[in-house]
């Protein structure tokens, strides 16, 4: 049963959210088209571009993202208190970054004398905008419309080009959201489109991998200059997007920073890789033995890590999380049952730190 986004989204349960939409009918419309045989991967490049637009406008947060062929992975991060902190002038400032807005705002911004009934106007339209710029809907919203619009227009067609609205899935702990970060991170690899994490277009793995060779590079570089010392040259994937702005990981912000993603950089890069590899028919029986210590702080199960990030078949619906995490969502969200509740219990063996 179709339940109302407001009964999936309760940022006070958790800010983080799996968001996923596909193509109408599935069909490759972000890729190669079985049909006609046209190629459409320059839509991905629309996608990226829109997500660096939305960011910077939203109070929501881009964790991780992949842009597949048929359909597009967000894990994001909606931050309520940093929209309740804008002014009234920041807000309407972003607001129209995407849209003119009514006349009264731009009398407003003009400077003209309004009375108090037309500044009372004012404020209301202020404060929806304030709660419209940290809900997720309306990011979705923000992000699908304008893609669905060009890609017709480019097509010569009208009708619907996302199938309906996205999914979305809550993620009640950290062992959820490092389940699902590299579940996202890993799509291309894990559909064959890819043979390596850095090697995955379109992708916050790559983005990031990008970014953490880049200050290798330059960390090298620097004993280089100071000590005169060989160094290796690390190949980098071609970049020619926007940079999506990724929220940091821990470790990893800049000074007076506050990080969100409470995970090393490069435990979680470690992680992604040994999935990657491990998911790879080719490389099954070659696991190495070394595991990222992430996975025994977070007593995760490898064997069932694996089998989730490598299957096809849903084993969670609206949450993600610990037994015990979907345990209290149902109290909390007063339903009977929520399925994964079985697949949680041999996925996360233990309770992990639970988000408030």
């Amino acid at each position: 049963m179709t339940r109302p986004r407001s009964q999936l989204v309760s940022v006070q349960d958790t800010p983080y959210y799996h968001c996923i939409c596909r193509c109408v009918r599935r069909a490759f419309l972000c890729g190669d088209d079985r049909v006609t045989g046209q190629n459409f991967d320059h839509r991905k490049a629309w996608m990226v571009e829109r997500l660096t637009e939305l960011v910077k406008v939203f109070a929501i947060d881009i964790c991780a993202y992949a842009v597949m062929s048929n359909h597009y992975h967000l894990v994001v991060r909606i931050d309520q208190e940093k929209a309740e902190q804008w002014s009234d002038d920041e807000v309407i400032r972003r607001w129209r970054k995407l849209y003119q807005g009514p006349s009264m705002i731009q009398r407003y911004l003009a400077g003209a004398t309004l009375d108090k009934a037309e500044l009372n106007v004012v404020n209301e339209i202020v404060q929806q905008w304030r709660q419209r710029l940290s809900d997720l809907s309306w990011f979705m919203r923000c992000l699908n419309e304008p893609i669905a619009r060009w890609a017709n227009d480019e097509d010569g067609c009208k009708g619907r080009f996302w199938e309906g609205r996205f999914k979305s899935q809550a993620l009640l702990d950290e062992a959820a959201l490092l389940t699902c970060m590299s579940y996202v991170d890993l799509n291309p690899v894990r559909a064959g489109m890819a043979e390596t994490p850095e090697a995955s277009d379109f992708t916050s793995i790559q983005a990031r991998m990008v970014a953490w060779a880049k200050r290798q590079q330059k960390s090298q570089q620097k004993r280089k200059t100071q000590n005169q010392t060989f160094v290796r040259k690390t190949k980098l994937p071609k970049q020619t997007l926007p940079v999506v702005p990724l929220l940091r990981f821990s470790g990893n912000e800049k000074q007076g920073k506050k990080t969100t993603i409470p995970f090393n950089l490069k435990d979680y890069l470690q992680l992604v890789d040994w999935l990657g590899r491990a998911i790879r028919d080719d490389k099954r029986g070659a696991i190495s033995t070394q595991q990222p210590s992430i996975i025994d702080r977070l007593n995760i199960n490898k064997d069932e890590l694996l089998a989730y990030v490598s299957r096809k078949e849903k084993r969670f619906i609206d949450v993600v999380g610990t037994e015990n995490s979907i345990q209290q969502a149902v109290i909390q969200w007063q339903r009977k049952f929520i399925k994964g509740i079985r697949f949680a219990k041999q996925l996360f063996s233990v309770e992990s730190t639970q988000y408030t």
